[in-house]
């Protein structure tokens, strides 16, 4: 069973600043009181919120790299993630702490389910799935984190925020729609959804120590060394080389944007409001990603997507009310 997150204290000899748990209240900051909570509280939602859109906006970069070398360009992407990580930490006076124990291997999940993982099954499902089955998949983590992230805090669920993730899922699955696709299909995206979830409740235990930054710094290094020997072993050294104008391009957005920032902003929503709640905020993600696509030149969204960000939208209000 995994051990509660440290409530909020900070040791003498802990160079880093204040630890967060993840509160039995969700949204209340340790450290935080009075009127401060709720200005705390509303500064980490819109940036979790802002993470998913980048996510989302994030999938017309990610479409570019299917041409490239995949596996070297996520390896160089990741690399570059993980130094930028590591510049902001020196520049912020943050000590990265290096991993003890079964941290290693909560960590090492992170970036072998959440990232690396995530983004095979991305790709080999996408030529053999409608890409609606694949962002479905997505679509179903809010429930599921609603569920098991009170669960690893030791404390019951709350009707209401099931009640709000389930409305977000109903929502993101109008968005994307259902598709179609083969057996094939349907257990790549089984493998996203699980990633998915993994990505967040992996991190749950080793956030109150490593916070946002040590647990994307982490987990953006280890990703780089998995997908760069992937790279070498089924793309070749010279893969590293082939990368056009316009991969690099999607690379430093898909870097700096979508893994730096998007990173960021998402385990310090997760370490402040709790996995429930920052798992509604995933249903911004095919929102952004459907109006990325209206913006880049595709079709007008029908009455069925418009319909769904209604509802998503109607899930969030339900799930942050107070």
């Amino acid at each position: 069973m995994i051990n509660a997150v440290p409530t909020p204290r900070q040791a003498p000899s802990d160079p880093v600043g204040p630890q967060f748990r993840l509160s039995s209240e969700p949204g209340e900051a340790a450290g935080v009181k009075g009127g401060r909570v709720g200005a705390a509280r509303g500064k980490v939602v819109v940036g979790g919120g802002v993470a998913q859109v980048l996510v989302g906006a994030g999938v017309a970069a990610s479409a570019v790299l299917l041409r490239a070398p995949y596996l070297a360009g996520e390896s160089i992407r990741y690399a570059l993630a993980s130094a930028v990580l590591a510049g902001v930490g020196i520049a912020s006076g943050q000590k990265l702490k290096l991993p003890r124990g079964v941290e290693w291997l909560w960590l090492a999940g992170v970036a072998a389910l959440g990232l690396v993982l995530f983004n095979v099954a991305l790709v080999r499902g996408s030529a053999s799935a409608a890409p609606a089955a694949l962002g479905v998949a997505v679509a179903c983590v809010p429930p599921v984190l609603s569920l098991a992230g009170p669960l690893m805090e030791r404390r019951r669920p709350s009707p209401r925020i099931v009640a709000a993730a389930c409305l977000v899922t109903a929502g993101s699955v109008a968005v994307v729609g259902l598709g179609h696709t083969g057996i094939a299909g349907i257990g790549w995206a089984l493998v996203v959804f699980a990633c998915e979830v993994a990505f967040t409740l992996l991190a749950v235990p080793v956030l109150g120590r490593h916070r946002a930054l040590g647990v994307s710094v982490h987990a953006t290094w280890m990703g780089a060394v998995v997908f760069g020997a992937l790279g070498l072993i089924f793309e070749g050294p010279g893969a590293f080389g082939h990368l056009q104008a316009g991969e690099w391009e999607a690379l430093a957005y898909l870097a700096l944007g979508t893994t730096v920032t998007a990173f960021l902003l998402w385990y310090s929503c997760v370490s402040h409001i709790g996995a429930a709640r920052a798992g509604l905020l995933t249903g911004m993600a095919p929102v952004a990603a459907a109006v990325t696509g209206v913006i880049l030149g595709g079709p007008t969204p029908s009455v069925s997507v418009v319909a769904g960000i209604a509802v998503v939208l109607a899930g969030l209000g339900v799930g942050f009310a107070r």
